[in-house]
């Protein structure tokens, strides 16, 4: 049964909404803590962390806006770089091109399918099925909106802030002609210990939470999404995947790496360092503190 907390006051909303750029103005984490409370139901306490959605708010305040690694990795274009150097430039999905304006795109040279994503912000996306049925006054009219939103401000996760505004288009990725499964993976100190696979995305999405070792973590399903009615089975090369996950993510407290299977061949998607800004719902309480346990971040607090 899903958290009961899912259940959102529209009216609170409504009358908070027109003052939350000028708390965000007056004092990020002031704004962070509300938005906490406002979402999870639960008290953020920075002082002395211990649920991991709270361990994510000090880290998004506090120590991923400082670290230039954490920058270069949040963006879809610094992140390859990233890759090369550590001995994974075969994972990389294959590029059309990086691009500081829409304008500077010649569709002509683009296949019939691609994926064009901003650098600099999450879900800024477009996916391209047919180029001839593009339009691309309203096309360009969304993504010259988006390049102009800082979208590290916007969501009050600042090491976004820095990344350059860019369209990066990618190969378009499918697997039996539909968008592949996505294995998003928990990296905790440099230790994989949990996972969700995403599957049939943009038809009846799904989610399903798992321990690193494939069991089930029911508990830690989210935000009110639904898991398959049926059993996922292990990808080829998943001890491979988990290895790869570490090593990137081995600088960091905490990062989610996500990672694609297509036909047994691993390819990388992103890293998410604030996963939904941290204001995660989970269907059991208990696994908050359950995964706060997985993550230290007492160096950081110390060193404040």
């Amino acid at each position: 049964m899903s958290n009961p907390n899912l259940k959102e006051n529209k009216f609170k909303r409504a009358l908070v909404s027109p003052f939350r750029n000028i708390v965000k103005a007056i004092s990020k984490t002031a704004y962070v803590k509300y938005q906490y409370k406002y979402i999870t139901h639960h008290k953020c306490d920075l002082t002395n962390p211990t649920r991991y959605t709270e361990k994510l708010q000090y880290l998004r305040l506090f120590v991923y806006p400082k670290d230039p690694l954490v920058v270069q990795c949040a963006g879809r274009a610094g992140v390859r770089e990233y890759l090369k150097k550590r001995g994974f430039i075969d994972k990389l999905i294959p590029i059309y091109g990086v691009f500081d304006k829409f304008s500077d795109i010649d569709f002509d040279k683009l296949p019939d399918q691609f994926v064009m994503k901003c650098t600099h912000a999450c879900a800024f996306n477009y996916i391209c099925y047919d180029k001839s049925k593009i339009d691309k006054k309203a096309l360009e009219k969304k993504f010259n909106k988006w390049l102009k939103t800082n979208y590290g401000k916007k969501t009050v996760e600042m090491h976004y802030a820095p990344i350059k505004p860019q369209i990066i288009i990618e190969k378009l990725m499918l697997e039996d002609g539909k968008l592949p499964t996505e294995y998003k993976i928990h990296v905790f100190n440099g230790k994989a210990r949990s996972m969700y696979v995403v599957t049939s995305r943009g038809v009846d999405i799904r989610y399903n939470n798992y321990y690193i070792d494939w069991t089930p973590f029911d508990g830690s399903q989210f935000n009110g999404w639904k898991k398959t009615d049926y059993p996922l089975n292990k990808p080829d090369h998943w001890n491979d995947m988990i290895e790869m996950s570490e090593i990137l993510a081995e600088p960091f407290p905490f990062v989610r790496v996500d990672l694609y299977n297509i036909n047994g061949k691993i390819y990388f998607s992103e890293m998410t360092f604030t996963p939904a800004k941290g204001t995660l719902i989970l269907d059991d309480d208990k696994c908050d503190f359950e995964m706060g346990e997985w993550l230290d971040i007492n160096k950081y607090i110390n060193a404040k």
